[in-house]
């Protein structure tokens, strides 16, 4: 049998080890998503990527049956879950995922210092981190054009939840780092899962499969390492309390989406999540991605 490539995430790592890694995933960042665009909140390489996409369209060879049930869903649901066809509770998931996404992003945007008054390694990483998530948000964006769904509005979440979403980053680094990583590692889990599904659901149209797989794909290499980066953060203690986090963390968050509760088994989510570790990830999203070296085998 052959051994295993990669240890889990929840591996020990030493400070040293930690400060190394930061280093060599600064080099990597840069190399992978090119010059910032700061007033863009934009990467060169990642804006190239997306008007390729653009520039050489994929659409439904048959239009969605219903498309107002999505428009009628996308924001908040008004509908019955089972009245509603799988594809659509899929483009819906994806919005509702978005834009969770969207909304934490630009707290932590207008929170973090700019490029130019970052200080440190760390700083800096952040930085371009967010920015890439940005990138991923007109991903996610161009995958429901994709479907023919070209009037969706991204809208705030309720004024609370708003709120919640702009103190997160305001956090002290204790009380961050862990519930940034499994936010991570929770996206990763949802990304593995919904490929299969347009696997699934998409058969029918294999070009829109094949160009909504190749957009997740962009998202989920740059999210592979992010969640190796925000590993990289957290100390002994801290990696004890991620893991224990999942499991609530999962749950609640994907109770506020319960499109993802019909569309996928959250228990083995949870388990897929707790159990993480690189072997599944596909050689072609390794090559493009990065993996701290205290989880290589």
């Amino acid at each position: 049998m052959e051994s295993a490539k990669y240890l889990s995430i929840f591996s020990p790592a030493t400070k040293q080890q930690r400060q190394e890694n930061f280093a060599d995933y600064w080099l990597f960042t840069q190399a992978h998503g090119g010059e910032l665009f700061e007033d863009e909140r934009d990467l060169a390489k990642k804006r190239a990527t997306l008007q390729s996409f653009k520039d050489n369209p994929v659409r439904l060879r048959t239009p969605l049956a219903n498309p107002e049930a999505f428009y009628r869903n996308y924001i908040d649901l008004q509908d019955d879950l089972g009245s509603l066809d799988k594809k659509t509770l899929m483009l819906t998931s994806i919005y509702k995922f978005a834009r969770h996404e969207w909304v934490g992003i630009k707290g932590a945007w207008a929170f973090g210092p700019t490029m130019a008054k970052s200080q440190s390694i760390e700083q800096k990483i952040s930085r371009v981190h967010v920015a890439e998530e940005f990138c991923h948000w007109r991903l996610f964006d161009e995958m429901l054009r994709t479907c023919g769904l070209d009037n969706v509005e991204w809208v705030p979440l309720e004024p609370f939840k708003e709120w919640v979403y702009q103190q997160f980053p305001k956090l002290p680094g204790f009380l961050l780092f862990a519930p940034a990583f499994v936010t991570e590692l929770m996206g990763v889990t949802y990304y593995f899962h919904l490929h299969r599904l347009i696997d699934e659901l998409m058969a029918d149209e294999p070009e829109v499969r094949e160009r909504m797989k190749a957009l997740l794909d962009e998202i989920t290499i740059d999210e592979v390492a992010h969640v190796s980066q925000r590993r990289n953060f957290i100390g002994p203690m801290g990696i004890k309390i991620s893991k224990l986090l999942v499991r609530p963390f999962y749950k609640m968050f994907f109770a506020d989406i319960p499109e993802v509760g019909i569309l996928f088994n959250i228990e083995q989510m949870v388990k897929d999540g707790e159990a993480f570790d690189f072997n599944d990830v596909p050689d072609y999203m390794v090559e493009r991605s990065w993996i701290p070296s205290y989880c290589k085998a």
